[in-house]
């Protein structure tokens, strides 16, 4: 009876399976219209594809879990927009990082990606036309901003069009799918702060060996005995390695958010968010001025980061993050009154505000 009732359900699945098919494709039909009608304009909509996976996410009546539906649906807007235009996006390298998963949980995986050896690659590539959009990490919950980002996004002609939040997991992997007999650790350096604690109760006497990325860790692992490495899943997929101890970072609610760069300026989505930076006048009291107007309009504030100018007068950019549009009424006039105090300000971008990782 149970052979039976099994063979059932995979007929009922199988069924389901084909209307499926026939949805995506009609999908992907409208799709192809829609891009048709938009003679040549970009295909990838950064706040349409926010609307639409917020939906779905809200409208998930389960047992599938919201990652669950949000990673199908963007996997279909995906293979969808590459219909109107295969895009071409730059991250910070090699393969195996948290920035290619940051690339895969934005753009999903029907693209061209470009892996760059530096921040200031990942800047090239975009700002030059190598490729269409870039992917580059910003901030760290645990280890604060990437300067380099920072800095970079002072004179890039790009703008932020969207952001990804990404849980830090940290695993450790294998290639014989074992820690028996594991005498050398390869990880970055970062990773070996964040997994001290896992690290020193379950292999305490191994060596601990700093490289580049937990991607050349992979890499490493993957051609000697005796060795493990730590990073993200996708570089133990990557390089054909076991996962021998998922989870192992001390801090579980650690994120990175990374930005993507782009020509585009997306209109609101319902729930955005607003970069720039400002310098202040060296005088007391100048850096409350300029957050004056802020609280004036009700904008809230949800980061501000200083960065040295460099011109030996210990002066400073500051990187404000807000909750809003730009083109929000309140944070329209908030930023209308801030040009008038501020000697100097650029705003990074308006951009859908990622979902909560």
């Amino acid at each position: 009876m149970a052979k039976e009732d099994i063979a059932n359900l995979r007929r009922e699945i199988d069924a389901l399976d084909a209307e499926l098919l026939s949805l995506v494709n009609r999908r992907a039909a409208l799709a192809q219209r829609i891009g048709a009608l938009k003679e040549g304009a970009q295909a990838y909509r950064p706040e349409r594809e926010a609307e639409i996976l917020r939906r779905v996410a809200a409208d998930n009546p389960g047992p599938l879990s919201g990652a669950g539906v949000a990673a199908v649906f963007r996997e279909v807007i995906s293979a969808c927009r590459a219909l109107e235009e295969t895009i071409r996006v730059a991250y910070l390298g090699p393969e195996g990082t948290f920035s290619e998963q940051a690339l895969l949980r934005q753009f999903g995986s029907t693209i061209e990606s470009l892996p760059c050896a530096t921040i200031d690659e990942v800047f090239r590539a975009v700002e030059t036309g190598a490729t269409r959009y870039a992917v580059a990490p910003v901030e760290n919950s645990a280890e604060g901003a990437v300067g380099r980002t920072l800095d970079l996004l002072l004179s890039t002609p790009k703008q932020i069009c969207a952001e990804v939040v990404l849980r830090v997991h940290h695993h450790a992997m294998t290639r014989g799918g074992t820690l028996d007999g594991v005498r050398r650790v390869y990880s970055h350096a970062q990773s070996f702060a964040q997994c001290d604690r896992w690290l020193a109760r379950n292999l305490p006497n191994a060596e601990r060996v700093p490289v580049s990325s937990n991607a050349e860790a992979a890499r490493r692992a993957a051609g000697e005995d005796g060795v493990c490495a730590i990073g993200p899943e996708i570089a133990a997929q990557r390089y054909g390695l076991s996962v021998v101890a998922a989870n192992i970072e001390d801090e579980p609610n650690n994120r990175t958010r990374f930005i993507v760069l782009g020509d585009e300026a997306p209109a609101p989505s319902g729930r955005d968010g607003t970069s720039l930076v400002m310098s202040a006048p060296n005088r007391p009291g100048a850096v409350h001025a300029l957050l004056t107007p802020f609280a004036k309009h009700g904008v809230s504030m949800s980061r501000l980061e200083s960065r040295p100018m460099r011109i030996g007068k210990w002066e400073y950019y500051f990187f404000v993050d807000l909750d809003g549009h730009r083109s929000d009424a309140a944070v329209a006039a908030a930023l209308k009154e801030l040009a008038e105090l501020a000697p100097f300000i650029k705003v990074l971008g308006s951009y859908p505000l990622a979902a909560a990782a």
